[in-house]
């Protein structure tokens, strides 16, 4: 049994998380965890609300109320958005908490004793309306790289390059409007070029790295990583722990990527176990996995690692990181400001979770952006989802209800026929692994869709409703063997759509236990026992129609 330590990217709760969130990171690392939970594996799934920041400040300033009391807020309605969805958190945290400010606080004393930070003074650009340095996300302005007009003090949308204000050209204050001027501060900073060789190393070495993720790591690290600012002066964040450094807090980014390893340690002083993450970040045979999406590589190729290696202590490196493209709303980004897109939350009056986890799963953009359009999502329901997987299970136990008591009938004999039928039963949980582990799930989806398509295919060769009368004995068999591909569908489908395949385990085949207790190689397995009662049977999708606004 291996340990894995599965991370999902800490949404930031300036707005509730939306759809591209959910794939690009939660919802993504979801049916990873859950399929290594299926496969046996010890697994710890970790994340957390990163509430600190410039934009919280920003959003907070705006709305005229406390970041404390904004970020209180925004994280119950995080809280309640995953649990909708079904994510199956070990431990979702949040930065404001006490076991993340302190880890943070004493990591950072530790690296600074290491030798790996220092202070200079910096030009920083400063707003005479608003009397404060305007640090990342308080100042917009035209990108120095790719001329992009909207890019951020810290880094820039268009190109993902990572920025400093004063790079910015044409800079404006977000809060007024105004034009800043340049003032000296004080600030600490981490030799991150102290790492450059180090982090070639381990990035060329790492073969489990996607093409996307080692090219542009190394790209950066080709051009020259410089030292990264560790502080900022604005109010809202952890207080920086170092000599002199009052009225500074950790840059956001700085903070939020130790998050992994403090809600770690969180969860095991919860459970009475406070030295058990140890057992996890401190041992080499351990695999942690990230999930991100495209713009946050560096921070987890780059940053992330070279912390862990100043730290001084044998932290695991990142293993993996599983990045995303960018996932589009009906071809455009997602602006809760421009009104484009549908936050997690209000989509859930509108479906059921797993309707959407199925489109997005469909619609993963793992090569390119893709884009979330409702005719496609409507299509992915009705002629997937409803016509083929529900109609088939629909099918075959209404049928077995019907002639066979509400039981599903002992098999008698097999022919050549049911022996294919029972090769693709056992030979499809492997080529769906591959694929999630080669992190393809849009391609292990369809390849649980294809025991629904065999079964429909299978059930209408045999023609069952035509013999029933003629020769129960063989079309018991038929039914048999579908209502096998329908508990190994339940098995399989559980990563992806939990409900539903809670549902078709527990209200439809009426079996013992939880799907989510299930082992995966039981789907290659008989799952379904000769006779076995099962309860009437319910329709369960329904087929949709765009919504309107």
């Amino acid at each position: 049994m291996g340990k894995w330590i599965v991370c999902s990217a800490w949404p930031y709760i300036n707005a509730i998380p939306h759809l591209g969130t959910m794939i690009g990171s939660i919802l993504s690392a979801d049916v990873f965890a859950r399929y290594l939970r299926l496969k046996g594996e010890d697994v710890i799934f970790v994340s957390g609300s990163d509430e600190h920041g410039t934009p919280i400040e920003v959003e907070a300033i705006r709305k005229k109320v406390d970041p404390k009391e904004y970020t209180d807020k925004m994280h119950k309605i995080a809280v309640e958005v995953f649990e909708k969805w079904g994510i199956s958190f070990t431990n979702y945290s949040r930065t404001e908490n006490p076991v993340h400010i302190k880890f943070v606080q004493d990591f950072y004393k530790k690296v600074e004793q290491k030798g790996y930070i220092f202070t200079k003074n910096q030009e920083m650009l400063y707003c005479p309306n608003c009397q404060r340095f305007l640090p990342d996300r308080f100042v917009e302005g035209t990108c120095p790289y790719c001329g992009y007009e909207k890019a951020r003090g810290d880094q820039c949308d268009n190109c993902g390059r990572m920025l400093e204000p004063t790079q910015l050209i044409n800079p404006k204050c977000v809060i007024c409007g105004g034009t800043p001027i340049v003032r000296e501060t004080k600030h600490w900073f981490f030799n991150l070029s102290a790492f450059q060789d180090k982090l070639k190393k381990y990035i060329e070495e790492n073969q489990q790295f996607p093409e996307n993720a080692r090219n542009f790591s190394l790209q950066l690290i080709n051009e020259g990583l410089r030292p990264r600012s560790l502080t900022r002066d604005n109010k809202w964040g952890i207080p920086a722990p170092f000599d002199g450094a009052k009225g500074k807090t950790i840059y956001v980014w700085m903070e939020a990527v130790l998050g992994y390893v403090s809600a770690t340690i969180e969860w095991s002083k919860r459970i009475g176990q406070e030295e058990l993450w140890k057992k996890y970040w401190f041992d080499m045979d351990t695999k942690s996995v990230y999930f991100i999406a495209k713009d946050n590589i560096p921070f987890h190729t780059l940053i992330f690692p070279a912390l862990l290696m100043a730290s001084g202590d044998d932290y695991v490196l990142p293993w993996q990181v599983a990045s995303t493209e960018f996932l589009l709303f009906e071809g455009e980004k997602f602006s809760k400001s421009r009104g484009v897109g549908i936050d997690a939350l209000h989509a859930l009056d509108l479906f059921p979770a797993d309707y959407y986890r199925y489109a997005l799963i469909s619609l993963r953009p793992e090569t390119r952006d893709s884009s979330f359009k409702w005719d496609t999502f409507v299509s992915l329901i009705n002629d997937e989802l409803n016509d083929i997987a529900g109609n088939f299970i629909h099918r075959i136990l209404s049928f077995s209800h019907k002639n066979f008591d509400g039981k599903i009938p002992a098999r008698n004999g097999i022919t050549e026929d049911d022996k294919e039928i029972i090769e693709i039963l056992r030979k499809t949980p492997d080529i769906v692994g591959k694929n999630l582990e080669r992190f393809s799930y849009r391609a292990a989806l369809q390849q649980v869709m294809n025991l629904m398509r065999a079964g429909n295919q299978y059930f209408t060769r045999n023609e069952a409703w035509k013999i029933i009368k003629s020769d129960k004995s063989r079309v018991a068999t038929v039914v048999n063997l579908c209502a096998q591909l329908i508990g190994s569908f339940a098995i399989l489908l559980e990563p992806f759509l939990p409900f539903t395949a809670e549902k078709i385990w527990n209200t439809l085949l009426n079996l013992e236990g939880s799907v989510h207790e299930q082992r995966w190689e039981k789907a290659k397995e008989f799952a379904v026992p000769e006779n076995h009662p099962i309860n009437k049977p319910k329709p369960l999708f329904k087929k949709i129609e765009k919504p309107k606004f």
